[in-house]
């Protein structure tokens, strides 16, 4: 079971002579499932790999709410700063940036989204939310928040447009998303004025708050997601590891996604566990949606 292809990078990598022993894995995130795909297509995966983040079970929880309410909790735990009136910018506009978006925005922020993709982009545009290139956003944004997967997407040409006193912080897997050596170059002077919060005092003497020293705030300055989301995430992770134990044999070395009835069964599970209950179709509606010969 890994997280971020954490795991499977180092068994590549240092324990190649071992990868004949391992049957299969599942992966928790975004950011491992792009890397394990990646390997898939060049071909030096060494056996399948189910993307647990895949499975809407986790994705539309884990990722949305989960991490859109660790996030803002790390920030308030780490500076109490009133987010109801700000400027908060948000990088990436996937499933975590969404969730960012929407805590933030539902505590009273004026959200901005930054965005590559059109069709997120689109999406943010939609919702109600600012969007903007991040040279435009730089000027504007009080609190600054990277969920995206990738590097460098603040780097020292955005710090350089930003306000006085603002904060900085980071929501994506790695701590690179947030270039820590512009800001360190560009610095005169460092101090940690709270836990988890380093006031970096540029030439000017405008300083940037850094969260955390880049790492993931919701866990760097919280305690991550809440087990009542996870619980859904653990289910899928157990699941994806029982099927590989009867499947696996008959499986390509490749990416995989849990069967949707798998998918449809924890969320039923999950319902149940909060008294909540649904209807079942009828066979006759079953037919309905199933056959092209009734209706039109």
């Amino acid at each position: 079971m890994d997280d971020g292809a954490d795991l499977v990078s180092t068994l590549h990598n240092e324990y190649k002579s071992e990868l004949d022993k391992v049957i299969g894995g599942t992966e928790e995130t975004t950011t491992g499932v792009i890397r394990l795909r990646a390997m898939a297509k060049d071909g030096v995966l060494g056996y399948p790999v189910i993307a647990v983040n895949d499975s809407m079970t986790k994705y539309l929880f884990d990722n949305r709410y989960g991490t859109g309410q660790s996030t803002i909790d790390g920030i308030l735990r780490a500076t109490n700063y009133l987010i109801s009136g700000s400027n908060f910018v948000v990088f990436g506009f996937g499933w975590c940036g969404k969730g960012v978006a929407k805590r933030a925005s539902g505590m009273g922020a004026r959200v901005i989204v930054v965005e590559t993709d059109p069709v997120r982009a689109l999406e943010a545009a939609m919702e109600g939310y600012a969007v903007m290139p991040k040279k435009k956003a730089s000027g504007i944004g009080d609190i600054f928040i990277t969920v995206t997967g990738d590097k460098w997407i603040i780097t020292g040409k955005e710090m350089e447009l930003m306000k006085d006193n603002v904060i900085i912080g980071n929501s994506g897997h790695f701590n690179v998303e947030i270039k820590l050596e512009d800001l360190e170059e560009m610095s005169v002077s460092k101090k940690e004025i709270r836990e988890n919060v380093t006031r970096h005092e540029f030439k000017n003497g405008k300083r940037i708050n850094l969260l955390g020293g880049g790492r993931l705030v919701n866990l760097s300055c919280a305690e991550g997601h809440p087990a009542i989301v996870m619980d859904m995430s653990f289910a899928d992770q157990a699941n994806a590891a029982v099927y590989l134990t009867r499947e696996a044999d008959k499986m390509d070395k490749k990416v995989y996604t849990l069967p949707v009835e798998i998918d449809r069964e924890i969320a039923r599970l999950k319902l149940k566990t909060m008294g909540i209950e649904i209807d079942d179709l009828t066979e006759e509606q079953k037919k309905y949606l199933s056959s092209w010969g009734e209706g039109t």
